[in-house]
């Protein structure tokens, strides 16, 4: 699955073009290496999103294309 449509699908942004801009601007590592938006993500890879006064790191647990609300937080884990 594609970096930005998981980070829209597990709602940790809210729009999809928002998680592309923000992977445009180096603000979202997979891994520990920048990664664009088309970046194919597996399950067991680590992102990190920096925002203004904070980043968020998280694992890949599940790939599911369409997720509920009820769901999406079953899609990853916080790392730190």
């Amino acid at each position: 699955m594609r970096l930005d449509k998981f980070l829209k699908v597990s709602r940790i942004l809210k729009r999809r073009t928002l998680a592309a801009e923000a992977c445009d601007m180096g603000k979202v590592t997979v891994n520990g290496r920048p990664s664009k938006s088309g970046h194919k993500l597996k399950v067991g890879d680590v992102v990190e999103i920096e925002f203004v006064g904070s980043t968020l790191k998280f694992r890949v647990l599940s790939l599911n294309e369409k997720a509920r609300k009820e769901e999406a937080a079953s899609l990853y884990e916080i790392v730190e």
